[in-house]
């Protein structure tokens, strides 16, 4: 498949876990069978928490559709990788919502077994990358690029009465200057170049949940379709993040996915963008965010409809490339940003529930 390819020479360029020669590579048959038990695991400890089947049902979904996959395929870097990202989500969801007080005890050694078994199944994927990439240069230990904000998270203060949003996603976040268009606001920025949806979600924890924020605004989904990621695939992860945002408190903003063009290909040809990202797959992507933000009472900013012209793409005037926003671009973006932030932080929708409230509700302790 076209999309795995593309996924397969991201990991191997910018996205690999750090290599370890005394990792064992699993036959077929093996890596099959304890995928597999994964995500029996996934199922059996889902039941054992009140609210995690549902939270979990669309990632659980995904990797029993990954497993699948891998079983037609074999020994397939980009899938199994794939699959290791979806355990770890549901792990983080997991971790998210209280356990009963009254836990059984073979539920916590099922969830023991899973953590153990992702460890397994990262160390066969270093093998697989290891048995195809043999003597090339050491691949980069950190798949979602964590270590970018790693430093600068460690020294955010806590937050204080402005309310503080997150702004999570690729390079149209990563070079929107927040202090410049957002004065006398608590706005924090991680976006990161060429990041797909499966790498934000990789970076929720430590990059959103971590910084105690009120709000995100999630912005991604441009990069998966570049790459031939299909829909599905985006808007199970956006999904997750949703499912995540709601599980620790943190009330979400859903981005549209920006138009693009193909009136700076003149200057450069690498800015001819609609042949890797064709308007109706942006637009579907689009429909289906919408219509997920408001069956879940999600704050939805509706860029692509300030942004796009009669003949369906970015202005010319809004940007340089035919995909980034350009000064101009970010100031149509701001005020729209704005607004919906405010409308999100002085609604009188009921907040979120955080784990801490739903312990009281679900057990009274």
């Amino acid at each position: 498949m076209k999309c795995v390819a593309v996924f397969l020479f991201v990991v191997f360029l910018t996205a690999a876990l750090a290599q370890d020669s005394s990792a064992p590579l699993l036959g077929e048959k093996a890596a099959r069978e304890l995928a597999t038990r994964m995500v029996q695991l996934m199922e059996s400890t889902a039941v054992s928490v009140p609210d995690l089947v549902h939270a979990s049902e669309p990632v659980r979904q995904n990797a029993e559709a990954t497993v699948a996959s891998l079983a037609r395929a074999g020994q397939d870097a980009a899938l199994t990788w794939q699959f290791i990202s979806q355990v770890k989500a549901y792990l983080a969801l997991s971790d998210s919502i209280p356990r009963p007080a009254q836990f059984p005890p073979a539920a916590d050694q099922q969830f023991a077994e899973l953590r153990e078994d992702v460890q397994r199944m990262q160390r066969h994927f270093e093998a697989i990358l290891r048995e195809i990439d043999a003597g090339t240069q050491a691949h980069d230990a950190d798949p979602d690029n964590l270590k970018r904000y790693a430093e600068a998270d460690s020294k955010v203060l806590p937050p204080g009465k402005l309310g503080r949003v997150v702004f999570l996603g690729d390079s149209i976040t990563d070079g929107w200057r927040l202090n410049e268009y957002f004065t006398a606001s608590d706005f924090i920025n991680r976006g990161i170049d060429g990041q797909t949806t499966i790498q934000l979600l990789g970076r929720f924890i430590q990059d959103v949940v971590a910084l105690h924020p009120k709000a995100v605004l999630i912005f991604g989904g441009i990069d998966d379709i570049g790459h031939g990621i299909a829909p599905g695939g985006i808007e199970d992860n956006l999904t997750m993040m949703g499912e995540l945002a709601k599980a620790y408190g943190i009330k979400p903003l859903f981005a549209s996915i920006l138009p693009v063009s193909d009136y700076h290909k003149d200057v450069d040809p690498k800015n001819e963008r609609t042949p890797a990202h064709p308007s109706n797959t942006i637009q579907q992507v689009n429909r289906w965010l919408q219509d997920y933000c408001r069956k879940e009472n999600f704050t939805y900013v509706d860029y692509y409809a300030a942004m796009v012209d009669k003949a369906g793409q970015l202005p010319v005037d809004l940007s340089d490339d035919g995909l980034h926003p350009n000064a101009k671009g970010y100031r149509v973006m701001s005020p729209l940003t704005q607004q919906a932030i405010n409308r999100m932080l002085t609604s009188s929708q009921p907040p979120v529930e955080t784990p801490a409230k739903r312990r009281l509700r679900l057990f009274g302790n």
